[in-house]
Formats: structure tokens, C-alpha cells, sequence
């Protein structure tokens, strides 16, 4: 009988670190990272001072060389290096810019020729973006991409699966230009359809009514700045909640507004939103065109939106792939498997695949 032939393991490599006072966090808490690294790409490292001994097939010890290399590179800059950071390399070193390296990311063994210069661009862009609380850098290629459209372009459309950062990253760059004064105000704003309830039907006032399906962006808000500040701010205004059916007839001058789960829209509230865009404004339009929760008959403004503003000056449009997502490594197998049972033929119990 014949099996599957072995991997060859080669030479062990040695790394060397200069500065000892990184180790700890390059290596993490109870040697963490170091863990996450053997276990997803089926090597052995072994630690002896500032030496470091990489054991294991040849291909997966080049990866491993290029990720510790890479995240000591960034605490060398200054920069921030735990779990996710930990993710977002191995992602890089293993998939880098080839969309079919992100089907065989979990295959230790293939080398991956991108790898190289998409851990490269982890270390050294410095598109991040500073809040109040966080520091917040890319973590992956994509996501790179959509801080640089924020900073340059006054209407940004992130398009992707959940996990990807769209929503997080908006969030980010809408405080982090409220702080430097580049706008006056954030707006944030959803459709209320997930429950299948109209808002006059649900209790309490309007924010009490509305807040349910804006937690994900108030979450994110006090991921960027301490809770008196956001409660200060929602107050004076500063940060308003706007449902999407309460945004007709203004127009919205110096403010970031940030439309979520923009998928649920119709064409015509889609258009009602974009021009409200006035002197001075940005906007960033997030969600997931896989995920449409209208009416079986209805059609999504989102999609409507792609087709209409393609190659329109000004608007960039930002498309995230399953290899972007930065959530539990679980989350990424998640979306691949449903990624891969998607057909206009299967049924999965609610009719989105038919639109």
C-alpha cells in the first residue's frame, strides 16, 4: 500500500533577535504566538534565549522564518503584536496576494510566492489609524486597501463578508477624523429590517428603538474612545444615530456618515442616502451582498449601487475576500464553507440565494 508522501523536513533554522526586551512580546504570554505558529503551520520552535530553533518540513520553516521575522520587525517599529496580529501574518506568509492561496492556507506545505512582499507591506505601511483608546493597524492586505480609500475618498463602499473589518475600520476613521477636527459630526446609520418589525411598532423612543440593530457600531465606538466621551458626544450631537428612514431631506455637511448592513437596502433608499452627501462629508457604506435579509422579490440597493457608481470619480469600492477575515480563525472556515455550498440551485431555507 502507498500513502501520502511525507513532507521532508529540512535543516533546522536558527534566528537570532538583537533586542531581548522584544522577546516576551513577540513571543507571547506563555509562549502563545509561538504555539499558534507550530500549530498552524506544523512546525517546532524552540527557544534558547535570544535564539530561536525552527524545525520541520523546509517549505513550512520558510513561512515560519518570514512570520516571526515579520511581526519582530514590527515591535522593532513600535507597533503592537498579539493574537491577531499573530493571525494576520500567518495569513500573509501562507495566502499573500494569490486568491488561490487562500483556499490552501490550511496546507502548511505550499509555499506561497506573495508571501514575502505582502508581509513586507504588513511591516512597513504606516496607513494606521489613531482613536482616543486603540491604535489600530491593518491586518490584512484588503483591509490595508480600505483605510488608504477612507483617507483619500469621499465615498467608500467595503463589501464583504462578516469578520472583515468593515464596519470596525469605518468607525475608526470616522473618529480618528472627528478628533483632528476634520469633521464635525458622525452619523451612523442602519435599516431596521433584520427583525421583520417596523420601527413605530417596537417600544420605547427613537433611540431606544433603534439602538438593537446599531449595537455592532456603538461596540465599536467605545472600542475608539472611553464611554463619558461617546455619552458626552451623543448628547451634544457630535455622534447621532439616524435610521436610514429619518435620513430624508437633509443634507449632511462636515460629518462622517456611515451606513451599515447596507445590503437590506432598497435601490431607492440607497440613492436617498448617497445624496445626502454635502460639503465636506464623507461616507463609508458597509455590507455583505451574500447576506440580504429583504424580501425574497425585493432587490438589493447595495448590488444596484455597484453596477450604477462603477467608474464613477470619487468612489472607491473596496471588495473583502473570506482570506480578510480577521475574527477566530473558525470564522474564516465558516464563510469558505458556505462560500463553496453556494449555488443558484441549492436551497438554504430563505431564499437569499436568489437574489
Amino acid at each position: 500500500m502507498s500513502g501520502p508522501t511525507p513532507a521532508i523536513a529540512g535543516a533546522p533554522i536558527l534566528l537570532q533577535f538583537d533586542d531581548n526586551s522584544l522577546l516576551p512580546m513577540l513571543y507571547g504570554e506563555h509562549d502563545q504566538h509561538l504555539a499558534r505558529i507550530e500549530q498552524r503551520l506544523g512546525v517546532s520552535l524552540i527557544s534558547r534565549g535570544n535564539r530561536l530553533a525552527i524545525e520541520g518540513p523546509s517549505s513550512a520553516q520558510e513561512l515560519a522564518r518570514a512570520t516571526l521575522n515579520a511581526l519582530y520587525e514590527r515591535l522593532r517599529l513600535g507597533r503592537p503584536v498579539g493574537g491577531a496580529e499573530v493571525d494576520a501574518a500567518l495569513r500573509m506568509a501562507v495566502a499573500g496576494d494569490d486568491p488561490a492561496g487562500a483556499a490552501n492556507a490550511a496546507s502548511p506545505g505550499a509555499a506561497a510566492p506573495a508571501g514575502r512582499d505582502a508581509l513586507a507591506r504588513f511591516v512597513g505601511a504606516d496607513n494606521s489609524i489613531m482613536t482616543r483608546r486603540r491604535h489600530v493597524f491593518p491586518r490584512s492586505e484588503r483591509q490595508g486597501e480600505y483605510i488608504r480609500a477612507l483617507q483619500d475618498h469621499e465615498l467608500v463602499f467595503g463589501l464583504g463578508p462578516a469578520g472583515t473589518g468593515k464596519t470596525y475600520l469605518a468607525v475608526a476613521m470616522a473618529v480618528a477624523m472627528m478628533l483632528a477636527g476634520r469633521v464635525d459630526r458622525i452619523i451612523l446609520s442602519r435599516p431596521a429590517v433584520e427583525a421583520g418589525e417596523r420601527l413605530g411598532y417596537l417600544p420605547g423612543d427613537l433611540r431606544e428603538k433603534v439602538d438593537p440593530y446599531l449595537r455592532p457600531l456603538y461596540d465599536a465606538l467605545y472600542d475608539m474612545l472611553p464611554a463619558d466621551q461617546v455619552a458626552k458626544r451623543l448628547v451634544s450631537g457630535e455622534i447621532e444615530v439616524a435610521p436610514l428612514a429619518f435620513m430624508r431631506g437633509r443634507t449632511l455637511a462636515n460629518a462622517f456618515v456611515i451606513l451599515d448592513e447596507a445590503q437590506n437596502t432598497t435601490p431607492t433608499q440607497m440613492k436617498m442616502f448617497l445624496t445626502r452627501l454635502g460639503e465636506n462629508g464623507r461616507m463609508a457604506v458597509t455590507g455583505d451582498p451574500s447576506q440580504v435579509d429583504l424580501p425574497r422579490d425585493a432587490v438589493s440597493g447595495l448590488r444596484v449601487a455597484q453596477d450604477v457608481l462603477a467608474g464613477v470619480d470619487g468612489v472607491e469600492f473596496i471588495r473583502f475576500t473570506n482570506k480578510d477575515v480577521v475574527r477566530h480563525p473558525l470564522v474564516t472556515r465558516i464563510v469558505r464553507a458556505y462560500e463553496a455550498a453556494e449555488d443558484p440551485a441549492l436551497d438554504l431555507g430563505d431564499g437569499k440565494n436568489a437574489r
